[in-house]
């Protein structure tokens, strides 16, 4: 599976962007995703995952009620929608994927098979 991540930017306190991720390589349904980020001098964490289909979220409780993930099939692509960002926000946003279990989603870095390069996010006071 190769991922290709993009939406990446420079934004104020208060902006949105929505992140991209497309998938090839493999058929886009029989993947689950999630979305990581990595600061400087931090280890990566968990921002969002989805199962399959998109009948299955998990959203990091320090970013829940300010992104959504979701993922459009016909496109092979996932998406993280991201609102009202914050400074700490600021970091390099990862997609993941991975072939087992695709009915449910999965939360940590280990669970991961396959990784895009990742898109910078800066988020300005």
């Amino acid at each position: 599976v190769q991922l290709q991540a993009s939406g990446g930017g420079l934004v104020q306190a208060g902006g949105s962007l929505r992140l991209s991720c497309a998938a090839s390589g493999r058929t886009f349904s029989s993947i689950a995703m999630g979305w990581f980020r990595q600061a400087p001098g931090k280890e990566r964490e968990f921002v969002a995952a989805i199962n399959w289909s998109g009948g299955s979220t998990n959203i990091a409780d320090s970013v829940k009620g300010r992104f959504t993930i979701s993922r459009d099939n016909a496109k092979n692509t996932v998406y993280l929608q991201m609102n009202s960002l914050k400074p700490e926000d600021t970091a390099v946003y990862y997609c993941a994927a991975t072939t087992r279990r695709i009915i449910v989603v999965h939360t940590t870095v280990y669970e991961y098979e396959h990784w895009g390069q990742g898109t910078q996010v800066t988020v300005s006071s």
